[in-house]
């Protein structure tokens, strides 16, 4: 066998090389997002992270999530600056519903083909979701799969550790009857639904660089790859202000489905539909996809990205602290029995 028929790693499609430059790159991204706590970070076989004084009885609080199929339309974009702000906001906004201060978070990124500027464009947007949201990029998995996934293709998922006191915890058991439900907008889609969004834009024949509607400063790729808005810090801040009675993640199912998962048995809630507006973006793809206004609530979270109940004296609070947070807030219905 001659030297130029001898299989190596890189003729097999994977690089070496390329994905230390890729580490060489994110590095310095991840040392950025350093908070109190951090021991040892990017570099090791794993990352070391101290448990802040001030908990009495702290209990930790993981979630795991991805963004699902909005990283194809970055793809077809050309643009992954964004989507790393949304796999944060997946993971770190699921464990504040508990009450949980987000400590740290870890990525996980498969490729086709190791690009490191595409990678380190990724893991940029991962570390500016940490920073918002207050937590340290601890570290990660860079994979490329030759022959499995396609050249230019491009997964995503991620995990978040938080810690809240034991006596802390939220967990929605004391609603009663008469709270009052707040609603956090989002002005975008997040990362649920885009298996549908995509069928509609190209049934519809949508074109992702043409403006996102009549008079649109952006484009409709634009307008689909708004970053989701990190709500932790809001919610962690309004809660030293007011005490929350459950704080629920508008994903995946919509309002009605999150909402349930945190209301005690006995109880439910009366949402009024008018409180607020469903964000142009979602309304066009409702529109154009013919969507029925039941399964557009299931899918879409219509412009309310998080949900939290509180006592009816704590409103004015509430929407205080989260306006001065810069979360738009707005009462979107109450809490009834049955």
């Amino acid at each position: 066998m001659t030297p130029a028929e001898r299989l190596t790693y890189a003729t097999s499609g994977v690089s070496i090389d390329a994905g230390e430059r890729a580490v060489g790159l994110i590095a310095p991204l991840a040392a950025a997002t350093a908070r109190a706590g951090v021991l040892a970070g990017v570099g090791g076989f794993g990352g070391l992270f101290e448990v802040p004084s001030g908990y009495r009885r702290p209990v930790l609080v993981a979630a795991t999530d991805g963004v699902g199929t909005k990283l194809e339309v970055a793809r077809q974009v050309g643009r992954f600056g964004t989507v790393g702000i949304d796999l944060v906001a997946m993971c770190v906004d699921d464990i504040v519903c508990h009450g949980a201060e987000p400590l740290f978070f870890l990525d996980y990124v498969a490729v086709g083909r190791l690009d490191p500027a595409q990678v380190a464009e990724v893991v940029a947007g991962v570390a500016e979701g940490c920073r918002r949201a207050g937590c340290a990029l601890l570290g990660g998995e860079t994979a490329e799969h030759p022959g499995v996934m396609a050249e230019g293709q491009v997964d995503l998922a991620g995990f978040a550790v938080g810690v809240v006191d034991h006596d802390e915890v939220i967990d929605g058991s004391t609603v009663a009857a008469g709270d009052v439900l707040i609603g956090l907008a989002s002005p975008g889609l997040r990362s649920n639904g885009f298996s549908l969004v995509r069928a509609v834009v190209s049934r519809a024949r949508l074109g992702l660089d043409e403006p996102a509607w009549p008079g649109a400063a952006q484009t409709l790729g634009e307008a689909l790859l708004e970053p989701s808005v990190i709500y932790a810090p809001a919610v962690l801040d309004a809660r030293r202000s007011v005490p929350l009675r459950a704080v629920a993640h508008v994903t995946g199912g919509g309002l009605t489905a999150n909402l349930a998962r945190v209301l005690p048995p006995g109880r439910t809630a009366q949402v009024d539909r008018g409180a607020w507006a469903v964000p142009p973006v979602q309304a066009l793809v409702i529109e154009r996809g013919g969507i029925e206004p039941a399964e557009a609530e299931r899918v879409f979270n219509l412009g309310i990205g998080m949900v939290v109940v509180v006592r009816p004296g704590d409103v004015d609070a509430a929407l205080a602290a989260f306006g001065a947070a810069g979360v738009g807030a707005s009462v979107i219905g109450e809490v009834e029995d049955g």
